[in-house]
């Protein structure tokens, strides 16, 4: 068939067509057909309009258009087609009302289909060869001679056709086909491929005019910019679900875990805050018992599932870490993220790789400056997207602060990108405190239950009232009928303030020193009437065995008089394990009132419906401001109180008057603390880590921290640059510092200083410490003795501990003879001689210069080596006449400080035998028990009385508890509730997963192709 008619292209209109109703060719065919066709391009010249020759022009017209034409010559080829299909070996079945093609289905699918060779379509283009070709519009000619134009618009399988093809060497034959099992496709009309080009010479470019070049440029131009904004603010949001930009599962967990179904408006407006939407550090400020904490959590969680960045938890105090990681290791096994422990000898420098997960961080103030030294040191600081520091008004509090500056200075040094969220109860000059973390604050004086507060003055009760001119307003006075030897006892009238509230309801009472905690709750018990014996007695007579069981056996005489009546005191001086059974009977009710010294306050959150302020002193000073509002803060306890109320024990109203109503204190900086110590070791340490290492860079350096701040307020005789220049000057002449170098040049065995954290936080800004521990263990290594641990305790004998305790010569004496012959060469060696410690014992003169630190820190080393050997506190207390609660200080101390001798001998290639020595005594130092009941013990929580529950339990390893079934713990293990066991299963199950990343980073490290390996 053969097409001889004359092709004639005209303009039926000069007007261009409206783009409304555009057709494509994803038109379907009816419609295209039926509506007017698009003009084909012609080389008469006739179009001349730089404009898309497809979109803007009419139709061909007449019925016998070339396009109808082609539709007629295309739907003989199909019906050829289908007559030859029918023929061939594979029948197909024509679905009955439905004339199109696309309709034919073949009746078995494991038939294949066959193609023939199509003479027809052979014969109808042979006019169209490659010279045809050579009038078609240049845009044209660009799409089908484009590799990559052919590739996007080739079609799939079922558009392929007989067309004849451009590079006939690429073509597949039928014979080849059949081998293949190629079935033969539903061939498209010559109209259709037709239009199809057209199309694609409206698409392809041309060469259309300079102006429309430039739209189409700016047009790309701003749809490229709008893309890149686009994946900014989605970077930018990072938004997980409905719940504060995280998913609705971290509602359900707070909701199953913490029991919190709704969030505060403070809590909901502070998260919706602008500088938490943009990620600037934020200060923010309630009163105690406002649940500042939440909100905490909440930006953490976003940190680390929203944006993929690991996140910093800074806490005051060592309970605090361990209730924090023990609270949230759920959630991070529900959420797939590491909660890891930073306390006491616990943590790794620098941390494990997460290997995909990402990590939390809780620490104590100075494991977290060790942790953010380490992270400086291998360049993972960026890696740490939150840090957030829980009571930020301890940058005031002595040499802790000066830890804390140093620790936030160096991360807004270092890493723009970290965000810093501060909160506290008492900040006085918040100002100050901005400036310093370039920070936005938000206050509220929010308090979930209302706070009433009272002084009691004689036997009269005055409500604070800062509205009147005294401050006080008359309340009430006492009801309660005391006899003569009463009143001498309880002048203050405490059992009649406490028996208002108990046994019903909980009560704390504030004492001023240790010793008066555990009178005032003995005297308390004396006045009780024998009801109070009867209420919880079963749950009193459970929380007795178990405080005789913690000390094998052994009981306080103290406590065992005041439990019963549901009293018992709280401080420093029991034991780990007894503090930790107190206040979990307290908070399930057992216990109604707890005498207690101020760290209670600041501690884990133990409220009350009453506190009692039993003097406003703690010890011989007298209260701060800051201090008294966080015992009150403790009175009233939520979802229980209506209101909360707080006494304080008066007996001179007039110096009281600042104690109630006056402004916060100022919190200052500490770094000019001890005489510039704190200034001159943090030099030291950003010379050490490579921060700076020119004058003007610690310059730099130091104009960020607080101090710079407050430089009015604190360097009163001279300028911080000045303090900077002297100490540099004064660590070169003290030979830490290369003097003959143009850079600032550490001195080689000062390196590893900035690792060094010690039990007492003084002891990290105190310089002398780390040149005593280098000189120790040089002596050390030349006669070290390994036939006994005497040696090694005594080089990890924390020096600040010295000054805490005073020898008992006769127990000194008894306790020396009992040595080995080697041992007592070596107490020789380091300057303590047998005959020194008799003629002390006898109360003789000795007239040779002995080193008292020295003496006392081997006396020392003397308690450790007892508690190591026997593991039970309440016999070693008794033989070296100590209390327990100093032998729990010194053991605590002790393991803390061995873990960072341990780091500096890492540092030190020539203490190198020290390292497998240390890490084994630091392991036995921290958990002071037998051998098998170390891993469960390494669980948060688990103290050595319930590793002993545990393990008699058929739970002897950290596998047994991470696999275990909560309910079936619950119910094996005495006294252990549902809640505990499912965060000790938690706990264990993180350890385990930490323990499992540790070893898989080693082994990727064996693994590691090395960067400098040779090749040819």
């Amino acid at each position: 068939m053969t097409m001889s008619a004359e092709i004639k292209v005209r303009r039926q209109s000069s007007r261009k067509r409206s783009r409304d109703r555009r057709i494509s060719h994803l038109t379907p065919a009816r419609k295209r057909t039926s509506a007017s066709g698009r003009q084909c391009p012609d080389n008469t010249g006739q179009i001349d309009d730089p404009e898309d020759l497809f979109g803007d022009y009419d139709s061909i017209v007449s019925d016998s258009s070339f396009l109808a034409k082609l539709d007629r010559v295309g739907q003989n080829m199909r019906q050829h087609d289908i007559d030859h299909t029918t023929s061939s070996r594979c029948p197909v079945i024509l679905l009955a009302g439905n004339p199109d093609f696309t309709s034919l289905k073949s009746s078995t699918d494991n038939c294949p289909k066959q193609s023939c060779d199509d003479s027809m379509t052979e014969s109808f283009l042979e006019g169209f060869t490659d010279d045809a070709f050579l009038d078609m519009p240049s845009s044209q000619l660009a799409f089908l001679q484009d590799p990559q134009t052919a590739d996007r618009n080739c079609c799939t399988d079922e558009d392929k056709t007989s067309m004849p093809m451009r590079h006939p060497e690429k073509s597949v034959s039928t014979e080849e086909r059949n081998e293949r099992h190629i079935a033969p496709k539903a061939r498209k009309s010559v109209s259709d491929h037709l239009k199809r080009a057209m199309m694609a010479n409206a698409a392809t470019p041309s060469s259309v005019s300079r102006t429309a070049v430039q739209k189409e440029a700016v047009v790309t131009e701003e749809i490229s910019v709008a893309m890149q904004a686009m994946e900014s603010v989605s970077m930018a949001t990072t938004d997980l679900g409905p719940f504060f930009g995280l998913p609705t599962k971290v509602k359900e967990l707070i909701c199953n875990l913490k029991g919190i179904k709704d969030l505060y408006e403070w809590q909901k407006t502070c998260l919706n805050l602008d500088s938490v939407q943009q990620r600037r550090n934020l200060i923010y400020s309630l009163p105690t018992s406002g649940g500042k904490t939440l909100v905490a959590e909440i930006l953490i969680l976003k940190e680390l599932l929203c944006r993929k960045k690991d996140a910093l938890f800074i806490l005051p105090y060592v309970s605090l870490v361990q209730e924090k990681v023990r609270g949230l290791a759920s959630f991070g096994l529900e959420l797939d993220f590491m909660v890891e422990e930073y306390a006491g000898s616990k943590g790794r420098f620098p941390p494990v790789k997460g290997r995909g997960k990402r990590s939390l961080y809780i620490a104590t103030i100075e494991k977290a400056h060790g942790l953010v030294n380490s992270l400086i040191e291998t360049n993972r600081l960026d890696n740490v997207g939150l840090v957030v520091v829980d009571e930020l008004h301890m940058l005031g509090d002595g040499s802790r602060g000066a830890i804390i500056e140093m620790t936030l200075a160096k991360v807004l040094y270092i890493s723009k990108s970290t965000q810093i969220i501060g909160m506290s109860a008492t900040l006085g000059n918040l100002q100050d405190i901005q400036k310093f973390l370039k920070a936005e604050s938000y206050t509220n004086d929010f308090r979930p239950v209302e706070l009433k507060e009272y002084v009691k003055l004689k036997d009269s009760i005055y409500e604070v009232d800062p509205k009147e001119e005294e401050c006080f307003r008359f309340s009430r006075v006492l009801n309660f009928k005391y006899s003569s030897a009463m009143q001498k006892i309880d002048q203050d009238h405490i059992v009649a303030l406490v028996t208002e509230v108990i046994p019903s309801q909980s009560c704390l009472v504030f004492c001023p020193t240790k010793k008066n905690c555990e009178n005032v709750a003995g005297m308390i018990c004396k006045y009780l009437k024998e009801d109070f014996i009867q209420h919880k007695q079963a749950e009193k007579a459970v929380l007795l065995g178990e405080l005789r069981s913690s000390g094998n056996g052994c009981l306080c005489p103290v406590l065992k008089k005041t439990v019963p009546y549901g009293l018992a005191y709280h401080h420093s001086g029991l034991t780990s394990e007894e503090r930790k059974l107190v206040e979990e009977a307290y908070s399930a009710g057992v216990l109604c009132l707890l005498t207690c010294t101020s760290t209670l306050a600041a501690g884990i959150n133990l409220p009350a419906r009453r506190v009692i302020l039993r003097s406003p002193y703690v010890a011989a000073d007298f209260l701060k401001r800051s201090q008294y509002k966080q015992m009150v803060g403790r009175a009233g306890r939520a979802g229980i109180d209506t209101h909360g109320e707080s006494i304080l024990i008066l007996q001179d109203k007039d110096k009281v008057l600042k104690l109630v109503s006056a402004p916060m204190e100022i919190c200052k900086s500490n770094l000019m603390h001890s005489d510039g110590k704190g200034v001159l070791s943090l030099i030291l340490s950003v010379i050490g880590l490579n921060i700076t290492n020119s004058l003007e860079q610690i310059r730099d350096f130091m104009s960020g921290t607080l101090l710079s701040v407050q430089e009015k307020q604190v360097c009163l005789e001279r300028s911080l640059w000045e303090v900077t220049q002297e100490c540099v000057e004064l660590l070169k002449e003290k030979g830490e510092l290369l003097s003959n170098s143009p850079e600032l040049v550490l001195i080689s065995f000062l390196l590893p200083y900035k690792e060094i954290v010690h039990s007492n936080p003084f002891k990290s800004l105190d310089l002398t410490y780390c040149d005593l521990l280098y000189r120790d263990l040089s002596k050390g290594l030349e006669s070290l003795m390994l036939n006994s641990f005497l040696h090694l305790i005594y080089l990890v004998t924390p020096y600040d501990m010295v000054s805490q305790c005073k020898p008992d010569w006769m127990v000194y004496f008894r306790q020396f003879t009992l040595l080995s012959a080697a041992e007592q060469k070596m107490c020789a060696a380091v300057g303590v001689s047998e005959s020194f410690v008799a003629r002390k014992a006898a109360g003789q003169n000795v007239k040779k210069n002995v080193d008292q630190v020295v003496v006392s820190r081997l006396y020392l080393a003397l308690v450790l080596q007892s508690l190591l050997k026997e593991t039970d506190l309440w016999s070693v207390a008794d033989r070296f006449q100590l209390s327990r609660g100093l032998i729990q200080t010194l053991l605590s101390s002790s393991s803390v400080f061995c873990s960072c001798v341990l780091h500096f001998t890492e540092e030190l290639e020539e203490f190198w035998p020290f390292k497998a020595l240390l890490t084994e005594l630091t392991r036995r130092l921290t958990y002071c028990v037998q051998a098998e009941l170390i891993p469960l013990m390494e669980v948060a929580g688990v103290m050595e009385r319930r590793a002993k529950q545990l393990y008699n339990a058929g739970y002897k390893t950290l596998a047994h508890l991470a696999n275990a079934d909560p309910n079936v713990l619950a119910k094996t293990v005495e006294n252990l509730f549902k809640k505990q066991a499912n965060q000790i299963v938690a706990s264990a199950k993180m350890l385990l997963n930490e323990k499992a990343d540790a070893l898989q980073e080693e082994m990727d490290d064996l693994l590691m192709m090395p960067l400098d390996l040779l090749s040819l």
